[in-house]
């Protein structure tokens, strides 16, 4: 089978760095014209796959869109899954050419989350971010409103009436899909448990309202224990997931609603045997997939990340011709429940 072109095989053939190709391929930073169509025809005559997207990247009429985006956990493989897929997004995005500037902060601190969101002024066209539910970050949102940038709430829904837009799961129904597992895994009653990262993630709040709703209307046998904080740290769940474990000896269930599974998994691998207690976490990684395929977790629930990237770059490029809207809506993707089998 003959070999895929790599950009190597195109810098060779048009002369140029890889680097060059790279800015004119993403769009990063200005590059002359004559080099550009250079590393075009280059990539044409070799064959590359991403040909017709440097194709549209030469056409001056294509608008641009500066998409900022603020994350968080930068270490942590969902969120670094999440920032390439964003690059992945924007390249393959048509009619427009997407420049993302990715920055990620260093804590869950409301301040940090709202001045990294202010400090996108300038920058980008259209601010997107995964950060608390604070009046912090809510003003923060408002000053960028009054300035004609809309913003885009993701995974966590902040500031609502003023941000653009909420992109990600309903956090309620997934709430209700964890308990309904539990509740139809469990080989008898007993009780259960809840982790949420903290006070401010209101995407947290609506998971365990909607876990308890489901307890209560169709598994009311089950006993449903007060809420554990985790502030989504690996070292505080395993803590608090292996005192849970010695307290409750009939522990049939447990959810993370947020980060810090690891702490979870790693406890449950150290004082139960596999599939003794029902384990439900969001995000498909290497920890949770592991968990899965060893037995220590029964169903891990997935946003579908490419689907919601392609989304954010369809919507902010709208909101970047029009401005903000006095309607703020919500944008819910179908989650995607990975279970044992499915790995």
């Amino acid at each position: 089978m003959a070999r895929r072109p790599t950009i190597q095989d195109v810098a060779k053939a048009a002369g140029v760095s890889q680097a060059t190709v790279d800015r004119v391929l993403n769009g990063r930073e200005a590059v002359r014209e004559e080099t550009a169509r250079r590393v075009y025809e280059a990539a044409r005559r070799v064959g590359y796959h991403a040909a017709p997207l440097i194709a549209q990247r030469l056409q001056p009429e294509v608008p641009s869109l500066r998409l900022g985006v603020v994350l968080h956990k930068e270490k942590q493989p969902f969120y670094q899954a999440f920032a390439a897929e964003i690059e992945a997004a924007a390249r393959r995005a048509a009619g427009v050419r997407v420049r993302p500037i990715i920055e990620f902060s260093s804590s869950q601190a409301p301040t940090e989350f709202a001045s990294l969101i202010l400090g996108m002024r300038g920058r980008a066209d259209v601010v997107a971010a995964s950060a608390v539910t604070h009046p912090d970050v809510t003003e923060a949102v408002s000053q960028l409103r009054s300035e004609g940038i809309p913003t885009f709430a993701l995974l966590n829904d902040f500031a609502p009436g003023i941000r653009q837009n909420y992109l990600g799961l309903n956090n309620l129904k997934v709430g209700r899909i964890a308990a309904s597992l539990i509740g139809l895994a469990a080989h008898k009653p007993g009780r259960v448990a809840v982790f949420v990262g903290g006070y401010r993630w209101h995407g947290h709040e609506l998971r365990e309202a909607g876990f308890r709703s489901w307890f209560r209307e169709f598994a009311p046998q089950f006993q449903l224990l007060d809420t554990l904080v985790n502030l989504e740290t690996r070292q505080l769940t395993y803590e608090a997931t292996l005192d849970l474990l010695n307290r409750q000896r009939e522990l049939r269930g447990l959810y993370v609603a947020g980060g810090g599974m690891e702490g979870a998994i790693a406890a449950l691998r150290e004082a139960r045997k596999p599939g003794e207690v029902c384990l439900v976490v969001n995000e498909l990684t290497p920890q949770s997939r592991g968990a899965l395929v060893d037995g220590f977790a029964t169903m891990v629930i997935a946003t579908p990340l490419p689907q919601l990237c392609d989304d954010l770059v369809r919507l902010g490029a709208e909101a970047a011709r029009t401005g903000p809207t006095d309607t703020a809506g919500q944008h819910f993707l179908r989650p995607e429940l990975v279970l044992p089998e499915s790995v």
